[in-house]
């Protein structure tokens, strides 16, 4: 499995990005889990939401609920992160990531996923 994200950038607080993550590499990704992680400097990595690519279930975490959305375009093969009204601690390199989960939700541990993307820089300034 290949993963390409795109789409970092920088942005003023408040604003907007949207986030890609091409996959590639199986035939089918039904039995895949999709998520988006970040790493800030000097901190852990840390999980920011997921999707089951069969059922399209989402889980998010509780920093981003309500201000980011995911999701995915079967016929691509593509999963979106839409973020809005951004703030200068979302500030991160963001991955994204597969795990073969086999339908399993709420999973959070980077060490769960497979296989990872290289990262892109989001940006927000105050």
């Amino acid at each position: 499995v290949q993963l390409q994200a795109s789409g970092g950038g920088l942005v003023q607080a408040g604003g907007s990005l949207r986030l890609s993550c091409a996959a590639s590499g199986r035939t089918t990704f039904s039995e895949y889990t999709l998520a988006w992680f970040r790493q800030a400097p000097g901190k852990d990595r840390e999980f920011v939401v997921s999707i089951t690519w069969s059922g399209g279930i989402t889980d998010f975490a509780d920093s981003v609920k309500g201000r980011f959305t995911i999701s995915r375009d079967n016929a691509k093969n593509t999963v979106y992160l839409q973020m809005n009204n951004l703030k200068p601690e979302d500030t991160a390199v963001y991955y994204c990531a597969a795990g073969y989960l086999r339908y399993i939700h709420r999973v959070y541990a980077p060490n769960e996923y497979n296989y990872w993307g290289q990262g892109t820089l989001v940006t927000v300034s105050s």
